[in-house]
């Protein structure tokens, strides 16, 4: 099976390790205007805090309602590590596809 994504970001890895997270679209999605899906919880809200407490506190609330509704569907996410990445020589908005196949297995 082979599918065409869109690059939708690229991350640094959250932890500091050699590796970064490739964000991809679906190129179908893009065409039908659902990239950007409205939030069932109605317009986005901007947290604000004074310290560093407070600001771990508000991100566990956040993250902890991003149950099923909350959360984008759609966005399929590839951990590369740096020699990948710099040898695609991928960037946003750039066109990819994507192939899986099924391992023959043989006997067992």
């Amino acid at each position: 099976m082979k599918k065409e994504y869109v690059v939708r970001s690229i991350d640094a890895a959250p932890d500091g390790a050699p590796y970064v997270i490739v964000s991809l679209s679906s190129v179908k999605d893009l065409k039908e205007g659902t990239q950007n899906p409205q939030s069932p919880f109605g317009s986005p809200k901007v947290m604000g805090f004074s310290n560093m407490n407070d600001m771990m506190k508000d991100l566990n609330k956040m993250l902890s309602g991003m149950g099923g509704m909350g959360m984008q569907g759609g966005i399929t996410q590839l951990k590369l590590e740096m020699h990948e990445y710099k040898d695609m020589g991928l960037s946003v908005g750039d066109k990819v596809f994507l192939e899986l196949s099924k391992a023959e297995s043989l006997g067992v």
